[in-house]
């Protein structure tokens, strides 16, 4: 029987439009406004970046860790995303009003980035952690997690294809300010509707116990390693796809928004329908479905020439990437499910903090393997390209990912949990 009403699903899972909304802003736009606007060093934001990328990291499992220890008269999660939404909205504005030139601008911009992360990371890990606390049913969680996901793509959409229109108009500040405004909106929505309804004992050991616990949790172990080639997936498509279009197809720039609405128009109604086959063959087949669903669509690039016809290669990946954006937080949950009845602790914020943690380096892998093909195929930038070049960027988008996801298929292939509980041990009245 469901425990939480429509509307408390729906405002709950309208908190995932603020996520994507700042983070696409950022990860988008960030570097091409303090490089090519603000003239600082390539070298230096890169560096920043880099930073960012392992401090980003490094906060996942620290905060999890704090959280799933914290007891306070509204809960565990609830405190930090309470108090972190309003400075988290306050400093994504503040990266989009520069400070000082030269090295001044840089240190401006590291500083206030390594702060955004604090608080991202605070506000967004517990707003996950809550997930499966807040929703224990398979069908409620299959339920909420489409619908998260609805609002998760609006948010992309919007913090890739609006920004240009914006700042165009009224300047990088005011767009900042809006986007801030906007996400702080939902989060406000999300947190109001939230409610830590179960009691359960509070983890009580050291941190390095805590890791020690959940890498010796099998199923975690295979989940997080079948995730980490997903999302190492995810983080190619979108920078190989403007090397794709315009070397390989030979297309104007704004094919890249054409491949890409594809692949979120498509994705946007079919993660309704991988909500239901979730509900109907359970996670783990569903999954299994979904990679490999998802892995075949990624071969047509090997071949295709046409816009129109890469266009329509892009929804089939949409259709397969819903079912994993869907899939992935209910695994997880059910993980903690299984973690509860094992140790009688409840560990949301371990496992989803050692979770972004790892899948963090995915983004790390793409940068890394796209550089050393663009390298090796003798690609050279605003050139025709030779035919090794081509086949190289090929890849990018085929045979690549495609690995990628046979090797998650062989994790989740594994994976130990075959039947799922209506709800799980702990569920408070």
């Amino acid at each position: 029987m469901s425990t939480a009403s429509f509307k408390s699903k729906l405002a709950y899972s309208s908190g995932n439009l603020s996520v994507n909304l700042i983070a696409q802003a950022f990860a988008s736009y960030i570097v091409f406004y303090y490089v090519d606007v603000l003239g600082v060093r390539p070298g230096l934001i890169s560096a920043a970046m880099v930073i960012h990328g392992i401090v980003n990291a490094v906060l996942n499992p620290f905060f999890g860790h704090l959280s799933d220890r914290t007891k306070s008269r509204w809960g565990r999660r609830i405190p930090y995303m309470l108090f972190g939404m309003v400075p988290l909205a306050a400093l994504f504005t503040a990266i989009w009003f520069p400070v000082g030139t030269g090295a001044a601008l840089f240190w401006y911009f590291l500083t206030i980035v390594l702060l955004y992360d604090v608080l991202f990371v605070m506000v967004v890990l517990n707003y996950s952690a809550l997930f499966p606390e807040m929703f224990t049913t398979i069908q409620e969680r299959a339920s909420v997690s489409s619908w998260r996901q609805m609002f998760g793509i609006v948010g992309m959409i919007i913090g890739v294809a609006l920004p240009p229109l914006v700042y165009g108009n009224l300047g990088w500040g005011p767009m900042g300010a809006i986007f801030a405004g906007i996400a702080l909106l939902f989060f406000i929505l999300m947190v109001m509707s939230s409610k830590e309804k179960i009691v359960v004992q509070r983890e009580d050991i050291s941190f390095l116990q805590s890791l020690k616990f959940t890498f010796s949790n099998k199923a975690f172990v295979l989940f997080v390693l079948g995730s980490f080639f997903v999302q190492f997936t995810f983080a190619v498509l979108p920078a190989a796809i403007p090397f794709f279009t315009k070397y390989v197809l030979r297309a104007p720039e704004d094919s890249n928004s054409i491949l890409l609405g594809a692949i979120f128009i498509a994705a946007i109604p079919c993660v309704y329908v991988w909500g239901r086959l979730v509900q109907k063959w359970g996670p783990r087949h569903t999954v299994m479905v979904a990679v490999s669903l998802y892995a075949l669509a990624m071969l047509p690039f090997l071949a295709v020439t046409k816009v129109a016809i890469a266009a329509l290669a892009a929804a089939g990946i949409g259709i397969g990437l819903a079912g994993l954006l869907v899939l992935l937080d209910v695994l997880l949950s059910e993980i903690i499910d299984e973690d509860e009845r094992r140790t009688g602790v409840r560990r949301e914020g371990m496992y989803f903090g050692m979770n972004g943690f790892i899948v963090r380096w995915g983004v790390s892998l793409q940068a890394v393997v796209l550089g050393v093909i663009l390298e090796a195929s003798g690609y050279v930038k605003d050139a025709l390209q030779n035919e090794t070049a081509v086949w190289g960027i090929r890849s990018m988008l085929s045979v690549i990912p495609f690995l990628a996801l046979i090797l998650a298929l062989i994790f989740f292939y594994f994976y130990p949990i075959r039947q799922s509980g209506q709800s799980r041990t702990g569920e408070a009245s």
